[in-house]
């Protein structure tokens, strides 16, 4: 689906002027494409044909209500990594059945109030945390259903930060323990396990690893059926990735249609988890030219945006296309599009072609995921509004901060 087109010489998110939204309300801020975001939930479910399955949105990718709500009504469940997550999707109507918990550091709270909401399933990530889920539930005198978030060891051949398959990573059950930890779980009183779960990493753009990730975990449902351990569903993760400069991903049905097929009738139910291939490109970060800096080496495009807004540049030194919104007559130069953090780390693009003046907006392509849900004060600088278009209409679904919202929860104690 095609969002974004010149009209006039003005870049437009489907029908709506993104001129006309930074004007409405000001730079730097988030512009999100409803029809997108329902699109790519749409493609992942047709993509699964008849088998039983449930897309899990990623809630770490972009956990604006407005955007949950979105997804919700879309036909989706959610996935969650915190207490504050659960309480985001609880908060827009969300079925407790179409919830699973992932995560490393589940607290007791945050395990205690997800079964009192009765979710789908906690992916448990080690043998502690079964056994303090276990004790929890005890407590409560529930049944905790369970599946174990396996670690096969499989390279996706991503950027390490955002790798979380391999046995060096701190994610998940290693593939040789996992039949062990299965035994101590079905063995538990208060738990019931319900499925198997994996996730590999971020940003993948080969179907590759994930079929052989799958693989290995077929051969373990295998063994644990025989062993009448009965696993209804298995959770293949998300981390399909987007295109952002020249990346070639598959798309979500044909993703979802191949992995269908290699997993057949061995599990009743597929469950998925995608975050950044939903709402990445569905995402533009808009930010004003505040100066045009020229030295011998460098010509510097100083913009209203920074690292606290968007880290991902930074973080990652990951490419977003960068685009002028109004098209102008000035002379084309190669900039670096920077911030005015005071760090030599802050920018959002370097040696772009671009020809702009004083004043100008450009949008930074692909800001969906990962943008403002990574967003700091950093500097003192208050975090950017979020604008959601749909059609020809657009609307605030969250305020800029100002200054005062900085520190007003903070206590002086001169």
């Amino acid at each position: 689906m095609e969002i974004f087109e010149y009209r006039d010489g003005t870049l437009h998110m489907e029908q709506v002027s993104l001129a006309e939204v930074a004007r409405s309300y000001q730079t730097p801020c988030y512009v999100y494409s409803a029809n997108l975001i329902r699109e790519r939930i749409k493609s992942y479910q047709m993509g699964f044909g008849a088998h039983e399955s449930l897309v899990c949105y990623s809630v770490k990718a972009n956990s604006n209500l407005s955007v949950l709500r979105l997804i919700k009504d879309a036909g989706a469940g959610f996935d969650i990594v915190s207490g504050g997550e659960l309480e985001r999707v609880l908060a827009i109507g969300a079925d407790p059945n179409l919830i699973v918990f992932s995560g490393v550091g589940k607290t007791k709270n945050e395990i205690s109030r997800a079964l009192d909401a009765k979710i789908a399933c906690f992916n448990v990530e080690s043998e502690q945390e079964l056994q303090r889920i276990a004790l929890i539930a005890q407590e409560k005198n529930v049944k905790a259903p369970i599946s174990l978030r396996v670690n096969p060891d499989v390279d996706a051949k991503t950027h390490p930060y955002i790798a979380t398959g391999l046995k060096e990573n701190k994610f998940g059950i290693d593939i040789d323990k996992a039949h062990a930890v299965y035994l101590k779980a079905h063995a538990a009183e208060h738990l019931q396990v319900t499925g198997i779960d994996c996730h590999i990493g971020s940003q993948l753009t080969s179907v590759e690893p994930y079929i052989a990730t799958v693989k290995r975990l077929l051969e373990l449902v295998a063994k644990l059926n025989s062993e009448g351990i009965e696993i209804e569903h298995i959770d293949i993760g998300g981390g399909l990735g987007v295109a952002y400069h020249d990346e070639n991903p598959p798309n979500p049905e044909d993703f979802a249609a191949e992995l269908t097929k290699l997993i057949g009738n061995r599990v009743r139910k597929i469950i998925i988890e995608p975050g950044r291939s939903v709402v990445a490109n569905a995402g533009v970060f808009l930010t004003k030219v505040e100066y045009l800096k020229h030295n011998l080496d460098k010509n510097f495009c100083v913009v209203d945006g920074a690292m606290n807004d968007l880290i991902r540049p930074s973080l990652y030194s990951v490419w977003h296309k960068i685009l002028q919104v109004r098209k102008s007559g000035a002379q084309t130069k190669t900039y670096d599009v920077v911030g005015p953090v005071c760090e030599t780390g802050d920018f959002l693009g370097k040696d772009r072609q671009l020809a702009v003046v004083q004043g100008d907006i450009l949008a930074v392509i692909g800001s969906g995921a990962y943008g403002f849900v990574m967003a700091s004060n950093y500097n003192s600088r208050p975090r950017a509004a979020e604008v959601l278009v749909d059609a020809d209409r657009h609307k605030l679904i969250r305020p800029r901060e100002s200054t005062v919202d900085l520190f007003v929860t903070e206590l002086n104690c001169l």
